[in-house]
């Protein structure tokens, strides 16, 4: 092919692209069309918000995530990752992120899509195109944002469209979730996968010390007893989970007891010396200080920031 060839394709490209990324842009907002997240159909979220709000705490599960208009920031620890429609971000293992979005308006709102990714079915999509995953589990960082290419940009416009088809969703979902799952192996996050595949075996010890980590958040953390239980050495354990999470085995209860801390607060309205003792702290000012560490304010005053800021949201 000449080089006037390729110019026309690779504009050609681009204009199909772009057609693309405005038309998931006006699905995504027809289907949610106030502020607020929608579950569309069983593992397909799609979300709206009219304006960059505060920092958010969480725990994702492993997720695919699309931008559709704005830009959002996640953090893991302190380490930033920016997505916007260019990018998509992905998450392969149960992991507390503080998530911002950047960009949104009333005119030009943020608009996304948030797809659970299920250990069992990449593990099966990784066995069918014939990638045998490890034994282990692969010793990478478990969040990561990288260029959104023309196929999952377009495979996952087809997924949005389904909401418009109630009867075809049951069946075509299922298949362009799969075919996502490839084309994510296929591209720059392939080996990023293998996490979510551990995830549904027996043989992955960071994805297990995880799972362990948010069953007994609130109970004493022993890391020579859960390296011992999963035939790790203690530094081979601190190594590779910080390698997944970006934070080591305490750090990473340590969030999970204070975002749950901050749950039980606002949700539950329990005091904070009741709530300190329910997340495993012995000691309230040790909580206190840790709170404010992470969240900025000491608990109630941060729980009444929180209600006020809902409180003009929902006005």
């Amino acid at each position: 092919m000449d080089e006037a060839t390729n110019t026309r394709s690779a504009e050609r490209e681009a204009a199909q692209v772009k057609a693309n990324r405005d038309e998931l842009a006006e699905s995504i907002a027809r289907a949610v069309r106030d502020d607020g997240s929608v579950d569309v159909f069983p593992g397909l979220r799609l979300n709206r918000l009219s304006s960059p709000r505060e920092p958010l705490h969480s725990v994702y599960e492993p997720v695919f995530c699309v931008i559709a208009q704005g830009s959002k920031e996640v953090f893991l620890g302190d380490e930033p990752y920016m997505y916007d429609p260019a990018h998509y971000l992905l998450v392969t293992a149960q992991l507390p992120l503080v998530s911002r979005v950047r960009e949104a308006s009333p005119a030009r709102p943020y608009l996304s899509l948030r797809l659970d990714l299920d250990a069992s079915l990449v593990g099966s999509v990784l066995l069918e195109a014939g990638h045998v995953t490890a034994q282990r589990q692969s010793a990478v960082r478990a969040v990561n944002a990288s260029p959104l290419d023309a196929g999952l940009l377009d495979a996952a416009l087809r997924l949005v469209r389904l909401v418009d088809l109630p009867a075809e969703a049951p069946f075509l979902a299922p298949l362009i979730t799969r075919e996502i799952v490839y084309r994510l192996w296929r591209g720059a996050q392939g080996d990023r996968l293998r996490n979510v595949a551990a995830l549904s075996g027996q043989a992955a010890p960071i994805a297990l010390a995880i799972e362990r980590l948010h069953r007994d958040y609130a109970q004493p953390l022993r890391i020579d007893h859960v390296a011992r239980d999963l035939g790790m050495s203690v530094s081979g354990l601190h190594h590779h989970f910080k390698a997944v999470t970006a934070m080591s085995p305490l750090q990473f209860q340590k969030r999970l007891r204070l975002q749950e801390a901050r749950r039980l607060l606002l949700v539950e309205g329990l005091d904070a010396a009741h709530t300190a003792y329910q997340v495993g702290y012995n000691d309230a000012s040790q909580f206190n200080r840790e709170y404010k560490r992470l969240f900025g304010l000491p608990p109630l005053r941060d729980v009444e920031r929180l209600r006020i800021t809902r409180g003009q949201s929902a006005a």
